[in-house]
């Protein structure tokens, strides 16, 4: 594992996690480690919370903001049928939410269905894992869509 998925809000702070899109009020809007499903972002909270719960009114509508300014720039980027937030914090036990594509093309038995229900070896399959050679094009391109949302939005 590189060393920057060991803090990955820390890397994000230092300017060492490449998968960084934006800085946004609450927190880091960052690309998916894996693109099987293209626009795949989580949002890393810097706020080092266990819980949306434990945020103050304002924290909240922050995060809650931003997360849709990164579904608003998944929309305008990857065209999806529409957007899923699943914040669950069952492994990575710091607030951060996945903000997932979902597209026509889907198998129908799978688009009514979260995603972990796909197979693993198909959602981690190596072919996918997030690369600048591979997703430079679709980085830029969120990072630039997430800036002119939070312009239009802030």
């Amino acid at each position: 594992m590189e060393d920057w998925k060991k803090d990955r809000i820390g890397a994000a702070e230092r300017g060492e996690n490449p998968t960084v899109l934006a800085r946004m009020k609450s927190g880091f809007a960052v690309i998916g480690d894996f693109q099987f499903l293209p626009g795949y972002c989580v949002l890393l909270s810097t706020s080092r919370s266990e819980s949306l719960n434990a945020l103050s009114v304002q924290d909240r509508m922050d995060y809650m903001l931003d997360m849709t300014i990164i579904g608003d720039s998944i929309i305008e980027v990857c065209d999806p049928l529409r957007i899923n937030y699943s914040t669950l914090m069952n492994q990575e036990h710091f607030l951060h939410t996945h903000i997932e594509a979902r597209y026509s093309w889907e198998p129908p038995e799978n688009l009514r269905r979260p995603t972990f229900f796909y197979p693993k070896e198909q959602r981690w399959n190596p072919e996918c894992e997030f690369s600048e050679a591979k997703h430079g094009k679709l980085k830029a391109d969120l990072s630039s869509a997430i800036r002119r949302v939070m312009q239009r939005l802030y």
